[in-house]
């Protein structure tokens, strides 16, 4: 799928992951966020933490993503939320965005480690710019039970792209960082985004010619998508937001 089948799958989408709002905020009460800290965002979407952080707690800081339709979203987002002064959001490749060296309180990466070509580069992405004592958050799904027959072709995942649930664990701690805290998606969480998507799709579909040149793409990504989700995505994959520490 190229970028702009995500930015029509996600049109709908203020929050790009499977976490609802309520849990968006409960990472935040988390991560003990104060005043004026700062917080780097690679691959932010639409930048609805950054955004709704800044307008609970005060913070501030820097948004990174490729597209051009989300980073419009979230400076409309922090606008209307009354924090465009605070947060700043920047186009451009989240893999190859040179940060300011330990000038963040919290660095993240939600749902989109393939910027650092898994989770163990993403973490080394994000290390240089977290303030010794900082907080590092890293998206990613697990497996619930060994992946079944199937499943790895129909979400287009491989082999070693995830991992159980202690599977990501050793990860972290190969990776010298300590797992402090997280907040794990449920069905429903996996069904609002997941559902969602499907209604988008469908609506952009009823709005364009049927040659579109996109349309074939995305009635082909609508009917793969809610059948991967049914039989396999809900019940076998997990999904998560990590709070880690640099170990020691």
């Amino acid at each position: 799928m190229s970028l702009r089948h995500h930015e029509i799958a996600e049109a709908g989408h203020r929050i790009l992951n499977p976490m609802t709002e309520d849990k968006l905020m409960l990472l935040g009460e988390i991560c003990r966020l104060q005043e004026g800290q700062r917080q780097l965002d690679l691959a932010c979407g639409k930048g609805e933490m950054l955004t709704r952080w800044a307008q609970r707690w005060g913070t501030g800081g820097v948004g990174v993503d490729v597209s051009a339709v989300f980073l419009d979203a979230a400076r409309e987002r922090a606008a209307e939320l009354g924090v465009a002064d605070r947060v700043r959001f920047e186009r451009g490749d989240a893999g190859a965005y040179e940060a300011e060296a330990a000038g963040y309180d919290v660095v993240s990466c939600i749902g989109a480690t393939w910027i650092g070509d898994g989770l163990a580069g993403t973490i080394e992405l994000l290390r240089p710019a977290m303030r010794p004592g900082g907080l590092m958050l890293i998206g990613e799904p697990y497996w619930n039970e060994p992946a079944p027959e199937g499943a790895l072709e129909a979400l287009g995942a491989g082999p070693d792209d995830f991992t159980s649930l202690v599977g990501t664990l050793d990860r972290f701690e190969a990776a010298g960082m300590d797992l402090v805290e997280m907040v794990l998606a449920d069905g429903d969480s996996w069904d609002r985004y997941a559902a969602e998507q499907w209604f988008a799709i469908s609506d952009w579909l009823r709005s364009v010619p049927a040659d579109h040149k996109d349309a074939a793409d995305m009635r082909e990504f609508l009917s793969h998508g809610r059948r991967a989700h049914l039989e396999f995505l809900r019940h076998q994959l997990g999904w998560g937001v990590f709070v880690l520490r640099a170990a020691g």
